[in-house]
């Protein structure tokens, strides 16, 4: 639910998490006036609560809240070594960097592995702060996924998984004030933030217990597929295929997260903008084989039908992703129904998803 649609009284019904991966806002606790103004400010826009209506509904987590947590935290403790160390050449600051991600990257296999189904929700709520270190964990997600839809073996997944955990981390040599920053950037603050793929692929060529392979996820993930991307203006074939995949989860993860500049696309909007990139950004058969694994309409998320209808998803169709089982909330004239019922939008070619509420 939009925070501007959330009233005092209601229940969160997803954790929050601060930027280290400690809670900000567990499940279960009741919102007033004050949680939700700190809600605003921390830049949460969307959050879940408990509905009467919705009790049954439960968005399926694709990772377990205790890994994301512990991965998170591992992601965040690292990014801020490098950030707190003046100069990084010639040293190793995390010797164990390498047994710790692939130790991580081991409970996110696990979790998949316990999964019937490859559908991806990442519908996590963090605050504006924690984007980074959430983002990081969001993308070796997203990659690994690919990564086992494009049948690589447990080697390929462990360079893919690791790179994809650690592909940001040279955004740590990054102010937060350009991180952070509302309006355009600077010719000189472009250039910063330009160097952070040399300066990641810099301190992770370091630690000799991390891939080159998983290095060059860092080096070429804002390479693209028509050459304009950078540091290099490599093209197609010259990005390393990991590279190619975590820079697309990176796109999409980037697009429908909320940003200081920017308010976040919805997931059907990133689809849209990641096919119309295809052939130029990126290769048009891995948008496909990625997009086949989103959950296009998320578990949970409130809809408009054509015919005035206010619905919350209640099921995914694995054959026909952009057309799910809904349940009416409101009808037409903005009374609840009677009765509860569902639709099934596959069965009803008259009617269509306007847009998300």
């Amino acid at each position: 639910m939009h925070i501007d649609r959330v009233e005092s009284g209601q229940l969160v019904a997803r954790t929050i998490f601060q930027e280290n991966g400690n809670v900000l806002l567990g499940e279960g606790v009741e919102l007033n006036d004050r949680y939700i103004q700190r809600l605003r400010h921390l830049g949460i826009d969307y959050l879940f609560v408990e509905d009467g209506k919705t009790d049954d509904i439960h968005p399926e987590e694709i990772i377990s809240e205790e890994t994301r947590r512990q991965a998170v935290r591992e992601i965040h403790n690292v990014m801020h070594s490098f950030k707190d160390a003046q100069d990084v050449k010639g040293r190793v600051i995390e010797p164990d960097m390498g047994r710790k991600f692939r130790h991580t990257f081991s409970s996110i296999m696990t979790d998949l592995s316990n999964r019937s189904t490859m559908l991806i929700n990442l519908e996590t709520i963090h605050s504006t702060d924690a984007y980074l270190f959430q983002h990081s964990f969001n993308v070796a997600v997203l990659s690994s996924i690919v990564g086992l839809a494009k049948g690589f073996n447990r080697n390929q997944l462990e360079e893919l998984g690791v790179g994809a955990l650690l592909f940001d981390i040279g955004m740590s040599k990054v102010p937060a004030a350009i991180i952070n920053k509302k309006g355009p950037l600077t010719k000189d603050e472009m250039e910063i933030v330009q160097a952070h793929p040399k300066e990641g692929f810099n301190i992770l060529r370091k630690h000799g217990d991390i891939s080159l392979m998983s290095a060059h996820c860092a080096l070429q993930h804002h390479e693209r597929f028509n050459g304009s991307g950078y540091p290099r203006q490599l093209e197609k074939d010259e990005i390393h295929l990991y590279a190619q995949i975590v820079g697309l989860a990176d796109t999409f993860d980037a697009l429908t997260s909320n940003r200081p500049y920017r308010k976040r696309y919805t997931v059907s909007e990133a689809i849209e903008y990641l096919f119309a990139a295809g052939g130029t950004y990126f290769d048009h058969e891995l948008i496909k084989l990625f997009c086949s694994h989103i959950s296009i309409y998320p578990v949970a998320t409130t809809l408009m039908l054509n015919t005035g209808q206010m619905v919350v998803v209640s099921e995914n169709n694995t054959l026909a992703l952009h057309r799910p089982k809904v349940r009416v909330l409101k009808e037409a004239d903005g009374n609840a129904p009677a009765t509860p019922y569902e639709i099934e939008l596959k069965d009803r070619r008259d009617v269509t998803i306007t847009k998300e509420l």
